[in-house]
């Protein structure tokens, strides 16, 4: 078994309803995993590569390093694209059963090494453990799923309008898929668009985020170990300070037929101008701001526990995490003490490998920051401050419950990608609606109402490309993950994910006898 120990001696943490015991600021955090899936090479053609460089791969609760990773440049992700391109004509000539199987025995793979997985996600990336073994089990769900939709990719047989002819649409793999993914799902984002792109037929280079790079180097050890043939899986990870020259490579090279991306809507544009001169195919999941709407008829309790999920899962770092709570006047106050109390007896911060922790540290100090100007922001324009508030030490922020916010703060004009929770209170059905609807992103949006003439007006009126009526959590393989607007472009999971990574070909087969 590898090891990295890593010793605090300070208090993480100063939140303002408990302290910490001096004793248990004084823990040993341990990443003690198989030394067979703690990588630091690139993974190309089927072999661990070195690159000129390493850069440093931090736990971002403590600040300290967990790892040197390979820090991969234009040349790396130019070497990915060519095996990438040679494996495909082999790749895309294997049954759909044979890729199918291959698929089916990584996601076996990833349940039986979950518990190394999660570990692995909460060092780089903060997630507590409980959050981080249900990512996990998330991102084997998309190799299981897209194991059985390889064998569903289904063609057409149309009736011809002449006699002597037979029209046929046929689907085929578009070849090899760049795939560049986010760190607050290191593993799940990328599970999610590759099991698609194997399942097609298709080849794939991985980018993963600078911070997290340790989750897909697992993944493509395990791959190996489930035996996706070389080149089908490349994994190039690198800095930040090379990630512009490498992803200009992984969308213009001419080899690469795809682009799939998951991130900020002003790097996705970014990408998207790249991938325009070769007119390549591209999904894009953007950026959110999700709306949570609770109406008089709700079942408050069941809003609260709602909320807390959206919001504090992962600290709030989730793309479709709720960002404005509106709570129409009748229920207003009863709703947020309840929510108060919910965050006083269910968060509690710390790393997230402590047992009982639910609030882990931001990415970054620069993710907190940008919380704590929020919160600043609203407070200077009149909000109030119901619970938390401050930052923590690096890169913790506390829990905050906002009141009496207006839609001229921040917090409600930008996405927050924290723990923030600023309500905003509604008179009327359209003045919810008018608010929910006055962003330039549209990806997830729910509210709780048991008034069924309203659920349906109001889910027909989000413009969103996903709502959860009375139910906060939706995210899963079966369900048809995308956004509008300018929260993205195409859809993952679901039956129509396989689609993004195929064509339709249109056959006429003419010359017959009647």
């Amino acid at each position: 078994m590898g090891s990295f120990s890593l010793l605090r001696t300070r208090c993480l943490l100063r939140p303002s309803s408990s302290c910490f015991a001096a004793a248990a600021m004084q823990r040993q955090y341990s990443l003690d995993i198989s030394a067979q899936l703690l990588r630091s090479q690139g993974y190309v053609d089927g072999r661990w590569v070195s690159a000129a460089s390493t850069f440093p791969v931090l736990d971002p609760a403590t600040g300290d390093r967990i790892a040197l990773v390979a820090d991969c440049g234009p040349a790396e992700a130019k070497r990915a694209v060519d095996a990438a391109y040679r494996a495909f004509y082999t790749w895309k000539q294997r049954t759909a059963k044979e890729r199918s199987d291959l698929l089916r025995r990584w996601y076996e793979l990833l349940v039986q090494n979950k518990e190394d997985l999660a570990r692995l996600i909460t060092f780089e990336c903060g997630k507590p453990m409980s959050e981080a073994l249900g990512e996990i089990g998330y991102a084997a769900s998309f190799l299981e799923w897209f194991s059985e939709e390889a064998r569903r990719t289904y063609g057409d047989v149309v009736p011809s309008p002449l006699r002597d002819r037979k029209i046929l649409l046929l689907k085929q793999p578009v070849g090899v898929a760049s795939i560049v993914t986010p760190w607050n799902f290191p593993s799940a984002m990328i599970t999610r668009k590759v099991g698609a792109a194997l399942a097609a037929g298709c080849t794939v280079v991985v980018k993963p985020a600078e911070d997290t790079p340790l989750s897909a180097l697992a993944l493509a050890q395990l791959a190996d170990q489930a035996g996706i043939p070389a080149g089908v899986f490349n994994v190039v990870p690198c800095s930040r300070e090379k990630t512009p020259s490498v992803g200009e490579v992984l969308c213009t090279d001419p080899l690469v037929a795809k682009v799939s991306f998951t991130g900020s809507t002003a790097t996705g544009k970014i990408l998207l101008k790249h991938a325009a001169d070769t007119v390549k195919k591209v999904s894009m999941e953007l950026g959110g701001h999700a709306p949570f709407i609770v109406f008089d008829s709700a079942d408050v309790d069941k809003a609260v526990a709602g909320a807390m999920g959206s919001k504090f899962r992962n600290a709030g770092q989730t793309c479709v995490c709720s960002n404005r709570f509106l709570v129409q006047s009748g229920i207003h106050d009863a709703f947020v003490e309840k929510l108060g109390r919910a965050m006083d007896s269910q968060l509690r911060m710390g790393h997230g490998s402590e047992p009982g922790v639910t609030q882990g540290p931001l990415i970054n100090t620069r993710a907190a920051e940008k919380v704590a100007h929020q919160v600043e922001d609203a407070v200077s324009l009149g909000a109030r401050v119901l619970r938390g508030g401050k930052r923590g030490e690096g890169s913790f922020m506390e829990p905050t419950l906002l009141a009496d916010v207006t839609t001229e703060m921040l917090c409600t004009r930008e996405e927050t990608f924290g723990p923030l929770l600023p309500v905003i209170r509604f008179n009327t059905e359209k003045e919810a609606l008018a608010i929910a609807n006055a962003s330039n992103v549209g990806l997830a949006g729910y509210f709780f109402s048991q008034d069924v003439s309203q659920i349906w007006r109001v889910a027909e009126a989000l413009e969103v490309g996903m709502v959860g009526v009375n139910e906060a959590l939706l995210s899963t393989p079966e369900g048809a993950f995308g956004g509008v607007k300018q929260s993205g472009l195409g859809t993952e999971g679901s039956k129509y994910g396989v689609d993004e990574y195929l064509d339709v070909k249109y056959m006429c087969f003419g010359g017959l006898e009647a």
